[in-house]
């Protein structure tokens, strides 16, 4: 984003904002950076140690995953307090006022470019991200539908960046205390990442594949899978747990006969369900954060007109 091309309040606030701004473009150019000397010292010619190259990677890659999701909070707290907040508790708005700005405009301003940049830096993250986890997909930790992967792979992570941006905009004209909003609204957004992640996989419905009872139903399922839940089945199509039938050596030992168990079962979301997944989470999201960015503008025009 030129600061040449801009005008009015949009010029100032990248002005005003221009380091934080250039924090987020920096980080993907670092990520990008680490990632592709993984890479080259991990490739046939590099010099990077087998065993430490085994190591390294994964916990690099599950790391920035784990950093993807505290993108969302760190956004909502900076746009709540130093770039909403701020402004408002020490009377700086004001001068903006006089320059021919009305309020909305003001509030635009900065939740338009907060938006852009967070919503590019992001989208860029992804690419750095799968490029990495790409040679290593599948691996401990670092499946399709693990934590902090899931995110860190597909676009619902900008929706969550976009969420923060709403979130922070809401909080930072309600509360209008710097160090207050800030905690909040990071709080907020961090609370609904967490929700959200808990939920995702009750949203569609699980595939169920069945085996006789001397049969492992595990082994029909794709390597791709993510297992949610298994055991056992009694005739009546009841679920019991795989521990009502173990035996004193802990395996899989002979059921009592009045339990009625016929056969096992295993629940497992195929790769198949990864993309609607993303895509239903993403919309959802995306409907909190306009939510939110509405009631940013609600507020304002209750208290400046």
């Amino acid at each position: 984003m030129s600061v040449l091309t801009l005008k009015g309040p949009h010029w100032v606030t990248v002005r005003q904002h221009r380091r934080a701004l250039w924090a987020l473009p920096a980080a993907v150019a670092a990520c990008l950076v680490a990632a592709v000397a993984l890479r080259v010292l991990s490739s046939p010619r590099g010099t990077l140690d087998p065993n430490i190259w085994y190591d390294l990677r994964p916990s690099a890659l599950e790391g920035a995953g784990r950093g993807m999701l505290i993108l969302p909070v760190l956004i909502a707290a900076f746009v709540a307090g130093p770039m909403l907040a701020r402004e408002t508790e020490s009377g700086t708005y004001r001068l903006a006022l006089t320059q021919s700005t009305t309020p909305k405009a003001w509030l635009a301003s900065k939740v338009s470019v907060a938006a852009v940049v967070s919503a590019a830096c992001a989208a860029a993250m992804i690419g750095v991200y799968r490029f990495g986890w790409a040679p290593v997909a599948g691996a401990y930790q670092l499946s399709w539908a693990d934590r902090g992967t899931y995110e860190a792979t597909g676009p619902v992570v900008v929706a969550y960046c976009l969420l923060g941006v709403g979130v922070g905009a809401v909080v930072g004209q309600w509360i209008r205390r710097t160090l207050p909003a800030l905690l909040v609204a990071g709080a907020v957004t961090g609370l609904v990442v967490v929700v959200f992640g808990f939920l995702r996989w009750s949203v569609l419905t699980p595939v169920t594949l069945t085996t006789p009872l001397t049969e492992r139903p595990e082994t029909g399922v794709p390597r791709s899978a993510f297992l949610m839940e298994s055991g056992l089945l009694k005739a009546t199509g009841e679920r019991m747990p795989e521990w009502a039938c173990t035996s004193p050596s802990g395996g899989l030992g002979p059921c009592a006969a009045d339990l009625r168990v016929t056969g096992r079962y295993v629940d497992y979301h195929p790769y198949a369900h990864y993309w609607l997944t993303q895509l239903i989470e993403s919309a959802a999201v995306l409907t909190l954060a306009a939510l939110a960015l509405h009631a940013a503008f609600r507020v304002l025009r209750a208290r400046r007109g």
